[in-house]
C-alpha cells in the first residue's frame, strides 16, 4: 500500500506531534501503532498516582496547549486527555493493532517498505518515532524464577492497594522507584528500595519555583556546570545531605549527566522524607541472589519479601524492526546526540530520543516537518 506523505511508526505524545505539524502544513501522514491506543506506554503501563514531574509548560506539545484549568503538574487521566483531544483538533486517526515488524529503504525504488502483522506499507519517508520507553528492561537476577511471592515491573505497577500491608523489594532509586516506594507506604506496606547506583535526588520545586524552570532560566546566562553547583547548592539547603541517607549523588552534575547519558534526576515529590523517618528503607548493597521468600544482599545480609517490584527502567525497541540502517546505536539510540539526531538518509527521521522529555520531541517534530514540507512543495510544485 503506497502512501503520499510519512508513515510515522508509534502513536505516542513524539508521532502525534510530528503527525500535527505536517497536518498544520497540509500534509498527510500516516501513524501506525502496536497498542490499540494513542499514548499507550501512559494509559497501560503506567501507575495510578502518576503525576507529570516537571510544570505543563515545559511538557506542551507543538500548536496546542493545555486546557488553562489544569494544574501546573497535570495528573496521569488529564495528561492521556490532552493528548486525546490533541489527536481530535488535527484530525489524526492512527492505524491500531498495527505491530512493525520490519521497516527498511528499498534504493531501487526509493522507499520504505514497512511490513505489519497483516499490511505492507509504502512511503518515500519514514518517522521512528517509538521512543526511548518502548520495552520494559527486566534485569536477570539470580534465583528470581524461584521466588514464591509476586515479581512486577513497575509497567505493571497501578497501585500499592495489592500491596497492603507487605514487605516489598523494589529493585531501582530512579523517579520510578521513589515513587513506588512513596505509593507502597500510603497503603501501610514496607518498601526497601535498592540502591544500585549514585542519584541526584532534587526538590521538584525551590523557594516556590519549579527547578527544572529555575535551571532553564540559569541556563540563559551561565555554562552548564556553574547552573550544576547553584542547583546542586540549593538542592542541598533544601534536602540536606542525601550521601547520608544511602543515596549517593554522582561525581558529575545532575544537568551534564543528563546530557551526556539520559540519566534523569529524581524530582522528590514526598519520598525522601518516609526516607529520613525510616518508612522507606534504603538499601545500599545489590542483589546477590533471589530466594523462595526473600533476598540475599552482597553484604550477606537475608531479608524476607512478600514481593518484589522492579523499577528498572525501558529502553528502546528501535535494533529489533529496523533494519539497513546505521543511525541508530545497537542500543536503539541515534548515533548523532541532541540538536542533530533528528534527521537521517533517505527520508529517516527519528523523534522522542533527544533525552529531553516533551521539550526535545515539540523541537524535534517542528524540524521534521519543516523540512518534509520543503521537499513535498518542492517535488508538487515543479510543472
Amino acid at each position: 500500500m503506497k502512501f503520499d506523505g510519512p508513515i510515522i511508526v508509534g502513536a505516542g505524545p513524539s508521532g502525534i506531534a510530528v503527525a500535527a505539524c505536517l497536518k498544520q502544513d497540509g500534509i498527510p501522514s500516516l501513524v501506525l501503532e502496536r497498542s490499540d491506543c494513542i499514548a499507550s506506554l501512559w494509559q497501560h503501563r503506567t501507575y495510578d498516582r502518576l503525576k507529570l514531574h516537571l510544570p505543563k509548560q515545559f511538557c506542551e506539545l507543538p500548536l496546542f496547549g493545555y486546557p488553562k484549568n489544569f494544574p501546573k503538574y497535570p495528573t496521569k487521566k488529564q495528561f492521556v486527555s490532552y493528548m486525546e483531544a490533541y489527536a481530535k483538533h488535527f484530525e489524526i486517526k492512527p492505524r491500531f493493532n498495527q505491530s512493525v515488524a520490519r521497516a527498511e529503504f528499498d534504493a531501487q525504488v526509493g522507499v520504505w517498505r514497512v511490513n505489519t502483522q497483516d499490511s505492507v506499507y509504502e512511503s518515500r519517508w519514514l518517522v521512528v518515532a517509538t521512543g526511548e520507553n518502548a520495552e520494559a528492561v527486566v534485569p536477570e537476577i539470580q534465583g528470581i524464577e524461584r521466588f514464591e511471592g509476586v515479581v512486577r515491573h513497575t509497567s505493571e505497577y497501578k497501585s500499592g492497594c495489592v500491596f497492603r500491608e507487605q514487605r516489598v523489594l523494589v529493585v531501582g532509586c530512579g523517579n520510578s522507584g521513589m515513587e513506588v516506594s512513596l505509593d507502597l507506604c500510603r497503603y501501610n506496606a514496607s518498601p526497601f528500595m535498592v540502591v544500585r547506583n549514585s542519584v541526584h535526588v532534587l526538590p521538584r520545586e525551590m523557594f516556590g519555583f519549579p527547578t527544572f524552570g529555575i535551571a532553564m532560566g540559569l541556563l540563559k546566562w551561565l555554562p552548564l556546570r556553574v547552573v550544576d553547583k547553584l542547583i546542586l547548592f540549593m538542592a542541598n539547603l533544601t534536602l540536606g545531605n542525601t550521601d547520608k541517607l544511602g543515596l549517593r549523588r554522582p561525581k558529575t552534575g545532575p544537568l551534564e549527566l543528563k546530557n551526556a547519558t539520559g540519566k534523569t534526576p529524581v524530582l522528590d515529590t514526598g519520598a525522601l522524607s518516609l526516607i529520613k523517618s525510616g518508612n522507606i528503607k534504603v538499601v545500599e548493597q545489590g542483589v546477590r541472589e533471589i530466594t523462595r521468600n526473600g533476598a540475599k544482599f552482597m553484604d550477606g545480609q537475608e531479608i524476607a519479601f512478600d514481593s518484589i517490584v522492579l523499577a528498572t527502567g525501558y529502553k528502546s525497541n528501535v535494533p529489533f524492526w529496523l533494519k539497513g540502517s546505521d543511525f541508530f546505536t545497537k542500543e536503539g539510540m541515534p548515533k548523532m546526540s541532541f540538536p542533530n539526531g533528528w534527521k537521517g538518509e533517505n527520508g529517516l527521521y527519528t523523534v522522542g530520543f533527544t533525552r529531553r522529555g516533551l521539550l526535545g520531541t515539540t523541537c524535534d517534530a517542528l524540524k521534521i516537518a519543516k523540512d518534509v514540507t520543503g521537499q513535498w512543495r518542492s517535488t508538487t510544485c515543479k510543472p
